[in-house]
């Protein structure tokens, strides 16, 4: 399956290898979606609490309104499920194995006519550029 927007990402259990162009393309549209939400949810799925981390950090070093608190405190073994909520700024981690390899993107809003939207998964290196 070829990836040309957002959208083909969802039926993924694991982010896929992505060009510099599919990843300027995606970015693009994905920031349209992060600018006009109220916060945003971030999951990422790992192989470790460290690389969940630092892709958690990634993000957090991208958009300076996005911003968590005790990342130091944060442990897990194995593989691992990390869950950021940006209103709050609370992060949590928890081991689970079976999970695919991503970032998964939830866009909230305060408004209750306005839905959810969960993108993803993308590559744990996405916003390193």
């Amino acid at each position: 399956m070829e990836i040309k927007k957002l959208v083909d990402l969802n039926s993924l259990r694991s982010a896929p290898l992505l060009s510099d162009n599919q990843v300027k393309k995606i970015l693009e549209e994905l920031e349209t979606y992060i600018y006009n939400a109220d916060w945003i949810t971030i999951g990422i799925m790992a192989p470790s609490d460290t690389r969940a981390i630092e892709t958690l950090k990634s993000i957090s070093k991208k958009y300076s309104s996005i911003k968590f608190d005790n990342l130091d405190s944060l442990h897990a073994d194995g593989s691992v499920f990390l869950k950021g909520n940006q209103k709050t700024g609370n992060v949590f981690v928890r081991s689970e194995d079976g999970l695919g390899e991503g970032i998964l993107i939830t866009c909230q809003y305060d408004e209750n006519a306005q839905e959810s939207n969960t993108f993803g998964p993308l590559p744990l290196d996405f916003f390193h550029n």
